[in-house]
């Protein structure tokens, strides 16, 4: 299982690059530290995904960490994008999977 989400996060990853929302430079140190949820405070959500989301999850993954045993961030993704935006609801779908797998099977991930 924890391939499968190593490979949505991959996925995730190369839709955002491919949509052309992965961005090269990162937001400052202070961007980062928001404590606000998706950091809506001091990051777009695409930057939130880049530069929290994905690094983190990977990180558990890599140290064999244990992983969220459950996960909403769809409901987000679909508030940020709207139904009109097709590469969103891409991103979407992706981020759905990565949620359904994490709180279907959070248990079995760790």
């Amino acid at each position: 299982m924890r391939d499968h989400l190593s490979q949505l996060l991959k996925a995730l990853e190369t839709e955002l690059r491919s949509q052309g929302r992965w961005e090269n430079d990162p937001p400052s140190d202070a961007a980062l530290l928001s404590t606000q949820p998706f950091a809506v405070d001091t990051l777009s959500f695409d930057q939130w995904l880049q530069w929290i989301l994905l690094p983190r999850l990977h990180e558990l993954l890599v140290l064999q960490m244990p992983l969220p045993s459950s996960c909403a961030i769809a409901p987000m993704a679909e508030e940020v994008y709207g139904q009109a935006d097709s590469g969103g609801n891409r991103v979407i779908l992706i981020i759905a999977d990565i949620d359904l797998l994490l709180t279907e099977r959070g248990g079995d991930l760790n």
